[in-house]
């Protein structure tokens, strides 16, 4: 395991006193006031206060400068955090640690101008709006972002965006004020040269909200994921975020550090889900034994250990490269942990409900939740395969073993 600095240890000690006496007990209420329509639940409200106050408040954002309000930590610092953070869906955000507020701040601190930082990253550090990155399409493979359809035309002084996008976490919350959306502007373009993005207010007229997306017939009550339409939706040419064309290496940037923490936050999760399977392999009995003496179940929990380990490692690993070569150098790095963390999360999850049974699919349990959340993951921020693809080829390039010839026999 990477030796954490001082200043990572004493900080995780510092968040997880918090978790335990005023989070995690504060669980029961968040639910009720998510389920009665509170956009930002009262509790939330109050805890974020509290948060911001002790100076556990941006942890995840090593970028920011003297005058900007939080912690600061830097990727491998903010590994034993997140994990914490990870246990509850809404943890992340009592801490301004959630996405997609996260990575949107860090685009807007690597590429927004001093007036964009001032109308937008300055209330996003303070915690006093939510925003939302609009980028994947439902009729463009967007995992290639040269499918994009969505145009943004330049009219005069202004950008003209029609298209539709899904997925826009948060676009729907009533405390979103911002979307970043990413479109094309000149399809004949070279490929990596066609996509701007651009600072959308959340009140501009012509955004159509169409529906809330359900996953995997889950609706959260505050984690919402819209699907919208722009119709002639007008906004100045000085919203343009960054360079003309330079859209799709913006978007890069953003996915690196959003990836990783996806993965802290995984690995919290399934800290939950062993320390369950452990106390119900403990608490129940079968055909006269208790369920922790069977090898099936021991294989289940010891699996787990095994495999969570190893991709901690990994992930640790990634959040070092970030922070010493950058996103790009870590960038196999980044896939790697990304399938391998989705895998072992769906894994654990589906352990984890067949050792509870009946009741590990039902909500008593957060695993029929998680093996959703889970198997959305293998999905978001790239498939799979998008990332497979990209770990052979970089392998590819990095290979440096001589004689192999010598290996082998005709």
């Amino acid at each position: 395991m990477f030796e954490l600095p001082q200043r990572a240890i004493d900080t995780a000690a510092q968040v997880e006193s918090f978790f335990q006496r005023r989070v995690l007990p504060s669980n029961r209420l968040w639910e009720q006031q998510a389920k009665a329509g509170q956009a930002v639940p009262d509790i939330l409200r109050m805890l974020r206060a509290e948060a911001k106050e002790l100076g556990l408040w941006n942890m995840a954002l090593p970028r920011l400068t003297d005058d900007e309000p939080g912690l600061g930590l830097t990727n491998l610092e903010f590994t034993a955090v997140a994990e914490i953070l990870g246990r509850l869906e809404w943890a992340s955000h009592v801490f301004n640690c959630n996405a997609p507020d996260v990575p949107n701040m860090e685009l807007l601190q690597l590429f927004g101008n001093e007036e964009q930082k001032r109308q937008w990253l300055t209330p996003l550090l303070e915690g006093e709006i939510g925003s939302a990155f609009a980028m994947t399409e439902p009729y463009a493979a967007s995992s290639d972002p040269t499918n994009l359809e969505t145009r943004i035309e330049r009219d005069g002084d202004e950008f003209v965006i029609n298209g539709r996008k899904w997925f826009a976490t948060n676009a729907s919350n009533a405390n979103c004020e911002l979307l970043i959306l990413v479109g094309v502007t000149d399809p004949t373009a070279a490929k990596s040269q066609r996509q701007f993005l651009v600072l959308i207010p959340r009140n501009t007229p012509a955004i159509e909200v169409v529906r809330n997306l359900p996953v995997f017939d889950h609706m959260s009550e505050t984690n919402l994921h819209p699907e919208l339409v722009f119709t002639n939706v007008r906004v100045p040419a000085s919203n343009l975020l960054g360079e003309e064309g330079a859209g799709f290496a913006i978007g890069q940037a953003r996915l690196g550090p959003a990836r990783l923490h996806h993965c802290m936050r995984a690995i919290g999760e399934c800290e939950v889900l062993i320390s369950l399977m452990v106390k119900r392999s403990q608490s129940r009995s079968t055909f006269g034994k208790r369920i922790d003496e069977y090898s099936s179940t021991q294989a289940a929990i010891s699996l787990s250990r095994i495999e969570l380990d190893q991709c901690r490692l990994l992930v640790q690993r990634a959040a070092h490269l970030l922070d010493t070569v950058g996103n790009k150098s870590a960038r196999k790095q980044i896939s790697m942990i990304k399938v391998a963390v989705a895998k072992i999360y769906q894994d654990i999850a589906d352990r984890c409900i067949q050792l509870f049974g009946a009741r590990g699919v039902t909500g008593d349990t957060p695993a029929a939740r998680a093996f959703g959340k889970a198997r959305a993951f293998r999905i978001y921020d790239a498939p799979d395969e998008v990332h497979l693809q990209t770990i052979a080829r970089l392998e590819a390039g990095e290979q440096s073993i001589e004689g192999l010839e010598h290996y082998l026999r005709e």
